[in-house]
């Protein structure tokens, strides 16, 4: 009888080993299957590889807009830019503007004044921008449109120099601004600058002036080679 009592201990307490090596096992099997869901969800901050990049990659863009002058009035600008981006931080743009030069609101004044002031007797003319910049994206990021899909975008500022071509001659020409692209696939982006424009311009009255146009103009960007 004692053996039998001393048989039936040793078959529980193995019963109970086993029973509980099982349920330990289960239980760091789900906690390595979470761990790995876990894992497969999350990502990382400083390892999230860029989707979109931009070195060694040239980028052309049409662009238009508004040209709001110092002096005379805000007119349609338009135009192109071609940049080589040397890294995901640095490019080198070179672009052409197109915009038209008026003074209809000083016409206006001098009209009223029945012509005793002389403000102004210019005719509208074309006026002409041929700008070089240095581009550097200080940001990059994402951004979710209205619960939809999920764009990448980055921004930038510009630096850089040219020439302004209006009637009297060229003007050395100091421009600088900041902008957004947002990149919709791997070869095409929606972009957007403003940009203050710096030169000298031949005052309506006859003297020198020192102008701060702005020009704010939107267009597409395009990439070669398409794919990154």
């Amino acid at each position: 009888m004692g053996r039998s009592w001393y048989h039936l201990a040793l078959a529980a307490g193995a019963m109970g080993a086993a029973l509980t090596w099982n349920a330990s096992a289960d239980a760091q099997c789900v906690d390595e299957a979470l761990k790995q869901q876990l894992v497969g969800r999350r990502a990382y901050r400083g390892v999230v590889p860029r989707l979109f990049q931009k070195t060694l990659r040239h980028e052309i863009s049409p662009m238009g807009g508004w040209y709001a002058a110092d002096l005379s009035d805000g007119a349609p600008v338009y135009g192109g830019a071609y940049t080589f981006h040397f890294s995901e931080e640095l490019g080198l743009e070179a672009a052409y503007f197109r915009t038209r030069r008026s003074f209809e609101l000083l016409d206006a004044i001098n009209d009223r004044q029945q012509g005793l002031t002389g403000i102004t007797t210019e005719l509208a003319s074309d006026v002409q921008m041929f700008l070089g910049h240095l581009v550097w994206s200080l940001a990059y990021g994402k951004i979710r449109w209205m619960g939809g899909g999920i764009s990448r975008f980055d921004f930038n500022v510009s630096l850089g120099a040219g020439a302004t071509d209006e009637p009297g001659g060229l003007s050395v020409t100091g421009s600088g601004g900041f902008g957004l692209k947002f990149y919709f696939t791997q070869w095409l982006a929606l972009r957007l600058d403003v940009r203050d424009h710096v030169r000298a311009l031949r005052a309506p009255l006859g003297t020198d002036k020192i102008v701060n146009d702005i020009s704010a103009m939107g267009g597409l960007s395009v990439f070669v080679p398409f794919t990154n």
